[in-house]
């Protein structure tokens, strides 16, 4: 039995890639852009924290480095993309409506109007129990990251980082009021994928190739009632939360150990 699906987004290029393989197999009824937390306020929450020079790190990484592995990671991403056939096309405008947060109460209302059966996040803000309560729907998020034990943002870089490469790979999990403490549906390593070219950036999208047929998956689940999941209990859950890395770090790591 089919079920009604929308997409709760964030308006870049990766939530457009995931928008296009859904259509390829399923009918995603509509698209609700959330424009997210605004930049000034985000990196205040971010200081208090984590304090100002670890923050003032992180921005000079995401300046610099960022800025320099993107401009050089171009035809890499294009090979990754090609090779797993996953394509950037805009979001069908027709069933596109922004919001300021999912998390007010204009969003519960259009919610509970749309009422969904699945609800696909690709890289919004945290929801709230009230929003995730306001209707009989399956919350699905990609996370690119193994959860519990990396949850935040690069779970990829950081795995690597800790030297942990049978933890280096992406989750498909229920979303939950929590960062990334869902229930599990699917997971995948990429250590496989990964090749003497890739880096900080195209970890993301060897991420996204291979949660892609596991987001289809989940979602078939659904459909069939056949939906499992494996519980992430308070045990296992790290009390780690990861962010970008501060520009020091990210050069020290990669001129001594390599990892880019």
């Amino acid at each position: 039995m089919n079920k009604k699906i929308i997409m709760l987004v964030g308006d870049w290029n990766y939530p457009k890639m995931v928008y296009q393989s859904l259509e390829s197999e399923f009918n995603v009824d509509k698209i609700i852009v959330d424009n997210g937390i605004s930049t000034s306020k985000l990196i205040k929450r971010r200081i208090k924290k984590l304090g100002f020079i670890r923050v003032l790190g992180q921005l000079l990484f995401r300046v610099v480095a960022v800025s320099y592995i993107n401009a050089t990671s171009k035809k890499r991403i294009q090979e990754i993309l090609i090779k797993n056939n996953i394509k950037e096309v805009d979001f069908d405008r027709e069933k596109t409506v922004e919001i300021a947060s999912i998390n007010s109460d204009e969003g519960r209302q259009l919610l509970k109007k749309l009422n969904p059966d699945i609800v696909v996040i690709v890289t919004t803000r945290i929801l709230s129990k009230k929003t995730l309560e306001c209707v009989n729907a399956k919350f699905i998020n990609i996370h690119a990251g193994i959860t519990p034990l990396y949850r935040g943002l690069h779970g990829a870089y950081w795995a690597l980082i800790n030297n942990d490469k049978d933890n280096c790979g992406v989750t498909v999990h229920l979303v939950d009021e929590g960062i990334d403490t869902g229930n599990i549906l699917y997971q995948e390593n990429i250590t496989d994928s990964i090749t003497h070219k890739d880096n900080f950036m195209t970890y993301t999208f060897l991420q996204l190739a291979k949660a892609l047929p596991l987001l289809k998956k989940s979602i078939r689940d659904i459909q069939l009632k056949s939906l499992k999941t494996k519980v992430n209990t308070k045990e296992q859950i790290s009390n780690d939360l990861y962010y970008h890395p501060t520009l020091w770090f990210y050069l020290y790591n990669r001129w001594v150990h390599g990892i880019k």
